[in-house]
């Protein structure tokens, strides 16, 4: 178990499930199949945790550019938070998949991309909670009405033109967080053109957990962008700006703060080709 304010146990979370200044929330998802995270999660979930959704909660409507996953408009996710208890800059909000963080990552950057900074990520996720034996439900949560005004770190994204335009320079490093064939464009499951944005290096998002989805201990994530690290601005995408979140989250465990998300990704980037 990684000592981190961004990563918690199952055990904390069991043992914390009725604390009033916490909110779970599940994130399961699959993009083959974009009913089935909603399904899983009515069948059962963590008791108390209520449900955002890749495609309706935490990503905007789709246009011609932009990306598969476009960034949702900031208001509407907050009265969402707000609506399930979410107080801005006071409650923990621990997220959760079965993805490897590939989802939970997404909602927590988002969060804090909002200004909202109490967020973690269930280590080992919903197979953890489910190995430990703890208790599930299908009963679907109450919850306060909370508050929630975000703060935008809008320095936090950018876009396909400073894309272009910061890329080459020296201290600026493009990190691509797809798995390995699809860098190199051996293989292309989801756009229309296979490939990787020129310059751009690899950091599979994969590799910053186990095959279980426990976090790597925090040495390795250091160790990880060691060739990285003094770099000024780490622009970080990915197929559709979702599973960067997790290189962004490796990188803030690894004490790098110099992270930035090209939101449209690869999606948006070969929407121009």
């Amino acid at each position: 178990m990684i000592d981190n304010p961004f990563v918690v146990s199952t055990q904390y979370l069991r043992e914390n499930l009725d604390n009033p200044q916490l909110v779970v929330i599940d994130c399961r998802f699959a993009l083959s199949d974009p009913e089935l995270g909603k399904q899983q999660y009515q069948t059962n979930h963590i008791p108390g945790a209520h449900y955002l959704d890749l495609n309706e909660d935490l990503s905007g409507s789709l246009q011609q550019h932009g990306g598969r996953h476009p960034l949702p408009d900031p208001n509407e996710l907050a009265a969402k938070l707000a609506a399930i208890g979410v107080n801005f800059k006071e409650t923990l909000v621990v997220a959760y998949d079965d993805s490897r963080l590939a989802f939970g990552a997404r909602l927590w950057w988002l969060l804090r991309y909002l200004g909202h900074d109490q967020v973690a990520l269930l280590d080992g996720g919903w197979r953890a909670w489910q190995a430990a034996g703890y208790p599930v439900t299908d009963a679907l949560p109450t919850s306060n009405l909370g508050t929630f005004v975000p703060q935008l770190r809008q320095e936090w994204v950018v876009d396909i033109d400073v894309v272009k335009t910061r890329k080459d320079l020296p201290d600026v490093v493009l990190i691509d967080s797809r798995e390995v064939d699809r860098y190199l464009g051996k293989r292309e499951p989801i756009d229309p053109i296979a490939g990787h944005i020129p310059g751009a290096i690899n950091y599979p998002w994969q590799d910053v957990t186990d095959t279980q989805s426990y976090v790597h201990p925090l040495a390795k994530q250091q160790q990880r962008w060691a060739d990285v690290q003094q770099q000024t601005e780490l622009i970080v995408y990915c197929g559709s700006g979702v599973t960067a979140c997790v290189n962004l989250f490796s990188l803030e465990l690894a004490g790098i703060h110099t992270g930035k998300l090209y939101a449209g990704s690869w999606s948006d980037w070969c929407s121009y080709q």
